[in-house]
């Protein structure tokens, strides 16, 4: 049996952050870069900004964000010699479903249907090895995870952590 892979869609695969920054310049007139919410989500900076965060609850958020470079070429590699399952936590907001699958499907072409798993708590994934953005899901898994760095997580030091695709695809060939 080949190794399993999980990895996260959003923020891992799918880029969230230039959307958020998008709604950010809109809603309050001014732009905002990385730097100015970095240790943090974008819509935790002040109290003023949290409700952007309910943009994640309307139908196409998800749908038309940008892929992470070098996503698309990495997984395609790590297929030939691993079982890759795309785990995105879905069911928080009930509208991501079908924005999720459809952006799958034209971004990774390559990926078979019955390897999305949609859940809420990824704590039931078993697999080898995890990438996530998000700690709390790392915690749980019972094999290696990998951290994908994000703004959120750079104080996080429990994992390996990986800061972009061309990282990940070094980490799993020095496993070969």
């Amino acid at each position: 049996m080949k190794p399993r892979i999980a990895i996260d869609m959003d923020e891992v695969m799918a880029n969230v952050e230039p959307k958020f920054q998008e709604i950010y310049e809109r809603e309050f007139g001014k732009k905002i870069t990385r730097e100015d919410y970095w240790g943090q989500k974008i819509y935790g900076i002040r109290e003023e900004v949290r409700y952007i965060r309910d943009f994640l609850h309307n139908k196409g958020f998800f749908r038309d964000l940008e892929v992470m470079p070098g996503s698309q070429e990495v997984i395609r590699e790590l297929m030939e010699d691993h079982e890759i399952f795309i785990t995105t936590a879905a069911m928080e907001f009930r509208s991501s479903f079908e924005d999720k699958y459809d952006w799958l499907h034209e971004h990774f072409p390559f990926l078979h249907w019955k390897n999305f798993v949609f859940c809420g708590d990824k704590s039931i994934i078993r697999a080898d090895y995890m990438i996530d953005d998000h700690i709390s899901n790392l915690e749980k898994f019972a094999g290696a995870g990998l951290l994908f760095t994000a703004s959120h997580n750079i104080h996080e030091d429990r994992f390996v952590r990986v800061n972009n695709w061309m990282e990940v695809q070094q980490y799993f060939r020095s496993k070969d």
